[in-house]
């Protein structure tokens, strides 16, 4: 089984992980988990509006001054819950939370998709920016009000979610 299957699904809050850790040649990388929604409970993020914000915050990543040459992937899961970012190097979750909240921060201001043309895009017809400025406005304020609590910068430990009557969480 490969590591993200391993991590129960069930805990999962919306946040920044650490999803996987890779030795490339002399180059570490590490693979984000980028939760924009809590996996089996919140309905997905609607499929074009994922493509916009995938086109968006790609653009924003890869011309952010400061990290453009750290990136070198972001794109959705499969699952359309969030996205993964790959970066260089080996940085914990809470040192690319600032980078995370701008990206999501740009869509709000962004007028126009990138690359949304039948000339640059494999489905160009199927974006929708009303709604990735919707996910972008709550995925930017969940962030904000959570900034302190460690719950969305490591994945989750079932032990810690249950209610004071000792049941789970999520089962209850």
């Amino acid at each position: 089984m490969i590591p993200s299957f391993s991590v129960d699904h069930r805990y999962i809050v919306p946040g920044i992980f650490v999803s996987r850790e890779d030795q490339l040649g002399r180059e570490k990388v590490t693979t984000y988990d980028i939760r924009v929604k809590k996996p089996n409970v919140e309905p997905v993020i609607d499929v074009a509006a994922m493509h916009s914000l995938e086109h968006i915050i790609a653009t924003f990543l890869r011309n952010d001054p400061e990290w453009k040459d750290e990136i070198i992937y972001w794109g959705p899961m499969g699952c359309l819950t969030g996205f993964y970012l790959i970066l260089k190097g080996d940085r914990p979750s809470r040192e690319i939370y600032d980078l995370i909240l701008r990206a999501f921060e740009d869509v709000l201001t962004t007028e126009e998709v990138p690359g949304a043309t039948l000339k640059n895009c494999g489905t160009a017809l199927m974006h929708n920016l009303g709604m990735a400025k919707w996910y972008a406005k709550e995925f930017v304020e969940y962030l904000k009000a959570h900034a302190g609590e460690k719950e969305i910068f490591e994945y989750p430990m079932t032990e810690r979610l249950v209610t004071e009557d000792g049941k789970n969480f999520f089962d209850s």
